[in-house]
Parts: C-alpha cells; sequence; structure tokens
C-alpha cells in the first residue's frame, strides 16, 4: 500500500521515485501534485511501501482507454478509475502509470462517514484482518482499503 514519507532538503520526485520503486508520473498522481517542482521541504507525501503485492503497474499508450484496460486485465472499470483517481470520462494520456489491481483481493474505496466498523461489516470481517492487510488506515474519503479474499 502506501505510507507517509517526509520530504526533507534536496529531494526530488525523481530522487524520491528511485527510492521507493516507482515513477514520478506515479508520486504527482497519487498526491495531486502537477508539477515537479511543487515539493516542498517538510512536507509529508504518499509513496508506495515495500512490494506492491496487491497492484501491477501499467504504463498506457496512444489510443488506450479505461475500458479497454479494464478488459484487458478483466477488471471493474469503474474500480480501475477509482483507485487511480479519475473519473470514468476523465482523459488518460500515453505514458501515465495506472495501479491495476491483482487478483485474490477485494478492494474497496472509503467513503465520507466510514469507520473501520463499517468497513469490517461491509466485509463481513474483523476489525483486525483488515488491519493486518492494510498497514495504513486513515479512513480518509477515497483511500484504498485491501482485503485478501478468503477461499
Amino acid at each position: 500500500m502506501f505510507k507517509r514519507y517526509i520530504v526533507k532538503s534536496g529531494d526530488t520526485l525523481y530522487s524520491i521515485a528511485n527510492e521507493f520503486g516507482t515513477t514520478i508520473e506515479n508520486l504527482k498522481q497519487i498526491n495531486n501534485l502537477y508539477y515537479n517542482n511543487d515539493l516542498r521541504q517538510g512536507t509529508d507525501i504518499l509513496v508506495p511501501s515495500g512490494s506492491q503485492k496487491y497492484f501491477d503497474y501499467y504504463t498506457i499508450k496512444k489510443g488506450d482507454n479505461l475500458y479497454q484496460i479494464a478488459k484487458r486485465y478483466n477488471i471493474n472499470p469503474e474500480l480501475l478509475a477509482n483507485m487511480n483517481g479519475l473519473d470514468m470520462d476523465d482523459y488518460i494520456y500515453p505514458n501515465q502509470e495506472l495501479l491495476i489491481p491483482k487478483g485474490g483481493y477485494s478492494y474497496y474505496i472509503t467513503m465520507e462517514g466510514d469507520t473501520l466498523d463499517t468497513v469490517a461489516n461491509r466485509f463481513n470481517d474483523t476489525k483486525e484482518r483488515i488491519l493486518e492487510e492494510n498497514s495504513t488506515i486513515y479512513l480518509l474519503p477515497g483511500q484504498l482499503l485491501v482485503r485478501k479474499r478468503q477461499n
């Protein structure tokens, strides 16, 4: 998932992306940054934490659209859009990266008013298991929670 990182003096999107095994585009997207120089020392940003066992990355090619990509990976197009902070009618750009959810997990985008109890009830699961699968939970609207499916 993601963890918070405090920007240090001299950090750039390039150096942070290299440190956490991601791309500048991905950092800009998950942190709503528009320019490479939007970083300020002391600012908290979200960075990928550890291996991405829940996601793969897909780099958009000219002519791609969310429906085609979702079909290619056999996932719900709305989930794909929501996971990447997009609306279904948003334009996507070549070389932009998307998170592609891996199979074997349930994904839930939190909404205003969600609590750990309401999410646990929605999944018919325990708070402890949800916390175990999601190392950082702030329960902010639009936060993605992951749960391993039980067989």
